[in-house]
């Protein structure tokens, strides 16, 4: 049987084919075993203090992403659709910051798939940050679990698809300026993907051109080469070999 890894590798060399309802349906699959089976001894049906649940939450919204390039705008409603319905009945066993992060995990399905209420879903999640997040010292630590960390990962990928296969969002962006105000520190969050998100996912479709994520990077290497745009910056994610640039497999 697969393990939610390798059904995430086989996204990502999907997505260096160009095949993106491939990707699509195998990010799904990622993304059902990651919530059914988050980590070893973990319940899937509560969130515990990491959130490793996340991780499956994440690969569901790339996976609307991929249907959306690939124009399987059905799919990609069904899996919004299913995301809000799983996010939403996480909340009842998470901590306030965590609920919180799953209004977040609400707002972006709504805004990848296509669904209704984006905007009014990334003003709920601000506000429960700012509500949850002054009972906590160290909203960066906070900010460094995999369940946030999980909630980043898309905007990350779809965002270096408009730069060149660069870094697009960094944690400055994506944070506050001031950890010391830990309500707002979090807040921030929310507030910069309802600026950002929706137009990156329509500039992605428009494109037709969903990026790899971003793993280990070599630049200007003697070795690799990619055929389509000669670049010979590296990208190594997952079990594939891409072009930092284009997502491409190189050749050495």
């Amino acid at each position: 049987m697969s393990t939610r890894e390798e059904y995430r590798d086989a996204a990502i060399a999907a997505l260096g084919e160009r095949a993106y309802e491939r990707a699509g349906n195998e990010y799904t699959r990622a993304a059902w075993l990651g919530l059914a089976e988050p980590r070893e001894d973990v319940n899937p049906f509560t969130v515990d203090e990491r959130g490793w649940v996340g991780r499956g939450l994440s690969h569901l919204v790339t996976a609307a992403a991929g249907y959306r390039v690939a124009g399987a705008d059905a799919r990609a409603t069904r899996r919004g659709v299913e995301g809000v319905a799983v996010a939403r009945d996480l909340r009842g066993s998470a901590d306030p910051v965590q609920r919180a992060c799953l209004e977040e995990f609400v707002a972006d399905f709504r805004a990848i798939a296509g669904l209704d209420g984006a905007v009014e879903a990334y003003e709920t999640a601000a506000q429960a940050y700012r509500t949850a997040a002054e009972g906590i010292d160290d909203p960066q630590t906070k900010a460094t679990t995999p369940l946030f960390e999980a909630a980043a990962a898309p905007l990350k990928q779809l965002a270096r698809s408009q730069a060149n296969g660069e870094i697009a969002v960094t944690w400055e962006d994506l944070h506050g300026s001031d950890p010391n105000q830990p309500g707002a520190f979090l807040a921030h969050r929310a507030e910069y993907k309802r600026q950002r998100l929706p137009g990156l996912i329509e500039q992605t479709v428009a494109d037709g051109y969903l990026a790899a994520p971003r793993g280990s990077t070599a630049y200007d290497t003697d070795t690799y080469r990619c055929p389509a745009c000669g670049s010979r910056d590296v990208n190594w994610v997952g079990a594939s070999t891409l072009c930092l640039r284009c997502s491409r497999p190189v050749e050495e």
